[in-house]
C-alpha cells in the first residue's frame, strides 16, 4: 500500500494557518511598536512645551484660538478671580484620594480676556455631601504660574447640562454660554506650593510606551513560537523521522 504524499492537503493547510498566524502576529507586534513611538513623540513635544518660555496674560489672549499650539506651555498671569463662577468638579482625585477640583475664572489684567483656571484641589465632607471645603478666593489683583491645558476630562454622567457650584463635568462651550464670559478656549492648571486651602499636586502625564513595548515583546514571541512549532511539526518530524529501536 502506498504511503500518502507528505505534500497533501494537510500540508497545505497547515502551512496556510501557519503563515497567517505568523504574519498576524508579527503585524500586531510592529502595530503596537509604532503605537510606542508615537506616545515617544508626544511625550517629546510635551517636554519641549513645558521648556518654553512662559506667556503672559497678552500674549495667551492673542494666540488663544490657536489652542493645541498652546497645550502644556508654562503661563505667568495677574488678573482679578470671579468668584461667583466658582466651580466643584466632583469625583476628583489627587493622591488616590477623592474630592473636589476647584475651577474659577481669572480676568486677566493685561487683556480683558477670561481663562478658566484649575486652581486646585480640595477633599470632600463625606458626611454632608453638599458641603463645600473652604478655599479662599482673593478679591485684589493676583498672580499666578500655571500651564495650559485642555478641558477638564469627563466623567460619566446622566444627560442633561450640569449648573451649580457641584457638578460632575464642564465643557467650555457650555460654560461660555452659561456665564456670558469671553472665556478662552484652553484652560489653565494652576501650579506652585499648596495654597489657599487648595493642593497642586497634579499628576504627570503618563505616556505608556512601557507597556506597549510589553505587548510588542509578546506578540513577536507568539510569531517566534508559531514559526518554530511550525518548522518541528511540518518539516522535522514529517521529513527527518527519528529511528525505531
Amino acid at each position: 500500500m502506498r504511503n500518502p504524499s507528505p505534500w497533501g492537503w494537510r500540508f497545505w493547510g497547515l502551512t496556510l494557518v501557519a503563515l497567517l498566524a505568523f504574519g498576524l502576529t508579527l503585524a500586531l507586534g510592529r502595530w503596537q511598536l509604532s503605537r510606542a513611538a508615537d506616545k515617544e513623540a508626544l511625550q517629546a513635544a510635551i517636554t519641549a512645551q513645558r521648556a518654553r518660555p512662559p506667556l503672559d496674560g497678552a500674549a495667551l489672549a492673542a494666540d488663544g484660538a490657536a489652542a493645541d499650539a498652546l497645550l502644556h506651555r508654562p503661563v505667568v498671569l495677574q488678573g482679578r478671580w470671579l468668584a461667583g463662577h466658582t466651580v466643584f468638579l466632583d469625583n476628583r482625585q489627587m493622591n488616590g484620594r477623592p474630592g473636589f477640583h476647584v475651577l474659577t475664572p481669572l480676568r486677566l489684567a493685561d487683556s480683558g480676556a477670561v481663562v478658566l483656571v484649575q486652581r486646585g484641589w480640595v477633599p470632600r465632607n463625606f458626611v454632608e455631601r453638599v458641603a463645600l471645603p473652604a478655599v479662599d478666593t482673593p478679591a485684589g489683583q493676583v498672580a499666578l504660574q500655571g500651564r495650559v491645558a485642555p478641558a477638564p476630562a469627563r466623567l460619566y454622567a446622566f444627560e442633561g447640562a450640569e449648573r451649580g457650584m457641584i457638578r460632575q463635568n464642564l465643557t467650555l462651550t457650555a460654560f461660555r454660554v452659561e456665564t456670558h464670559l469671553p472665556l478662552l478656549d484652553v484652560t489653565v492648571v494652576q501650579t506652585g506650593d499648596p495654597s489657599e486651602g487648595l493642593l497642586r499636586q497634579w499628576p504627570e502625564p503618563v505616556s505608556g510606551v512601557a507597556r506597549h513595548y510589553g505587548y510588542a515583546f509578546q506578540w513577536f514571541g507568539l510569531s517566534g513560537l508559531v514559526a518554530v512549532l511550525y518548522v518541528w511539526f511540518q518539516i522535522v518530524r514529517r521529513f527527518f523521522p527519528s529511528r525505531r529501536a
